[in-house]
């Protein structure tokens, strides 16, 4: 890297906080190396000759008149094969290269490319020579895991007439192309940097529409989401959040999966580190390492990093979406970024907003989730990606009145609340299913109504009325017993229970239970629903409630959600059977 001939000295340290003077030149996001350690830092504020830096290292042992180097580059990330099934830091420090080169913990000021520069990889043109490219159109492909093919694409502000290009087997940095731009000829190698605070180009956003298919059946038949998309999934401590973050990891159908542990617990982060590379994708029975990026910045690392961890990752992700892909990114959790934000904006002793948050929480958080989306890329022919964002959020004591919940859904589409209530009484995903909502529901409705006969979004409205009436006579309940309700009032409490324990409740941790496609999703509520009907039906003549709830068909039905992806069919036989079943006790 570039150092600048003129250094500064260290006048003043406040934890993660560093002020400088003599830095002339320096630039607001300007990455520059404070201390004897050179750890890394980026300038965040200017006053004058002094220039405040955020450091991303530990900053003990450093004191004023220790140097500061300028670098003249802002904080970026580097770009291109060797992404995938990497473990990066918050600074896109590859973890497992440090912990080869370092120990396992990491040193301060350690230094190591993100990409590896000794692996070799076989690029194959796909632009020949003579052909005139633009932003974004791709040059070749580079096969960077069995399941993924990486595209090498004309960098964004670039274009020209391919001069030279041919396959090459090289490292990173070996050069792929020469094309002949306006300001004459420059070389593409297969890595490109982008500085991780600005969003990289599209040609155009478009308004999402197709369904980001997750398994879980709560998320896809009630509060769906789309590819690009975004959802936000707030919840107190203990009620899920990490566990429905990992699920829609491993089976949300994306291509790409980017996946930021932002101030989490380490055993949590360890989960995840442990668990991926063992995790089989269900669509292809490879490693899900093999599609997945993981981005750790845990809460015992340094707390500024934080911020950066979230743009690395969101760097990263548009990067693939410019290939065409869909991506899925989960930011566990934005509220430990958020803190991040207030220790940072205290140290700076700029005026606090609610709750000590700094003012510009709100538009923080919005220029985060806004570069998530549906989009037409960068170059020739109508190529489209998807970024779609999942951020958890974990507000104190569950308080979804406070600034970062409030800040994060003005901005996302879906809202995914996680109840401490239903996580006590052992009911995951513990998603409430009362105040709980997605914007979306009307594109994917017409999609699955469309495939369903127009069933779908008519079993969907019928199960929400059925637990809302649920919701209702509970208080009833509460107040005169359940003996006081009509017979057909218990019934539909039975309805409900079953909607609640046969459908929405759903084990991640059984391999039957853990993904739903959608058609046995439609499958499972419509064996429900008619169930209710037929006895709805049989009460209505004269049948006993005891004797329709004391029906053996009724065990079938709850065991519908471990009936097997590709035996489908044993849903007729058993609509069939609480059909007979019912209609012999209205007789």
């Amino acid at each position: 890297m570039h150092m600048d001939e003129r250094e500064g000295r260290i006048v003043k340290v406040s934890g993660p906080l560093v002020v400088a003077k003599g830095l002339d030149g320096g630039r607001m996001y300007e990455v520059v190396r404070v201390g004897q350690y050179r750890l890394f830092g980026e300038i965040i504020a200017i006053r004058g000759d002094e220039y405040s830096i955020q450091v991303y290292e530990e900053t003990e042992g450093l004191g004023p008149g220790q140097p500061v180097l300028r670098t003249g580059e802002p904080l970026s990330v580097e770009l291109g094969p060797g992404l995938l099934r990497s473990i990066y830091d918050g600074i896109q420090r590859p973890l497992d290269v440090l912990a080869r080169d370092f120990g396992d913990f990491i040193v301060r000021g350690a230094e190591r490319p993100a990409l590896d520069r000794s692996r070799k990889w076989s690029f194959v043109p796909a632009a020949r020579a003579g052909d005139k490219v633009e932003p974004g159109d791709i040059l070749g492909e580079v096969q960077e895991t069995e399941l993924i093919s990486h595209k090498i694409m004309v960098p964004p502000g670039r274009s020209g007439v391919v001069k030279e290009i041919g396959p090459v087997v090289g490292t990173v940095d070996t050069q792929v192309a020469v094309i002949e731009g306006p300001e004459g000829p420059f070389g593409v190698t297969m890595l490109q940097k982008w500085p991780v605070r600005v969003p990289r180009p599209v040609r155009r956003k478009l308004h999402p529409k197709e369904q980001l298919v997750t398994g879980q059946r709560i998320i896809d038949m009630f509060f769906p989401i789309v590819k690009g998309g975004t959802a936000c999934v707030p919840g107190p401590f203990g009620s899920g959040k990490t566990v429905v973050q990992h699920q829609l990891a491993k089976w949300a159908d994306a291509r790409i999966v980017v996946y930021v542990g932002c101030g989490e617990r380490g055993n949590e982060m360890t989960d995840v580190l442990m668990e991926f590379p063992r995790l089989m994708d269900p669509a292809s029975g490879k490693p899900l390492m093999e599609r997945t990026v993981l981005v750790a910045n845990t809460s015992n690392m340094p707390v500024a990093a934080r911020e950066a961890s979230v743009f690395t990752g969101i760097t990263i992700a548009e990067y693939f979406r410019d290939m065409g892909y869909s991506v899925a990114l989960m930011a566990d959790s934005t509220s430990r970024w958020a803190e991040a934000m207030r220790e940072i904006s205290g140290r700076l002793e700029e005026m606090p907003g609610e709750e000590g948050y700094p003012a510009y929480l709100g538009s923080r958080i919005a220029a985060f989730y806004e570069r998530g989306g549906y989009a037409v890329c960068l170059g020739g022919g109508e190529r489209t990606g998807a970024v779609s964002i999942i951020g958890a959020v974990s507000p104190p004591g569950g308080d979804f009145s406070e600034p970062v919940v409030q800040a994060t859904l003005r901005v996302v589409k879906v809202f995914w609340g996680l109840d401490d209530k239903l996580a006590f009484s052992r009911h995951f995903p513990a998603i409430n299913w009362l105040s709980s909502y997605s914007l979306y529901q009307e594109a994917v409705d017409e999609s699955a109504d469309a495939l369903t006969s127009g069933k779908w979004s008519e079993n969907r409205k019928r199960a929400m009325a059925i637990l809302k009436r649920e919701a209702e006579l509970e208080e009833l309940v509460r107040l005169v017993g359940v003996d006081a309700l009509a017979m057909e009032d218990r019934l539909l409490m039975q309805a409900a229970k079953m909607i609640r324990e046969d459908f929405l409740h759903q084990n991640a941790f059984d391999e039957r239970d853990t993904y739903t496609s959608i058609p046995k999703q439609f499958a499972i509520l419509r064996v429900i629903l008619r169930f209710y009907d037929e006895a709805k039906e049989a009460l209505a003549k004269g049948a006993l409630l005891e004797d329709i709830l004391g029906l053996a068909v009724l065990e079938d039905i709850a065991r519908a959600k471990l009936v097997p992806e590709d035996d489908l069919e044993r849903f007729d036989l058993i609509e069939r059977q609480a059909v007979e079943a019912v209609g012999a006790l209205a007789g």
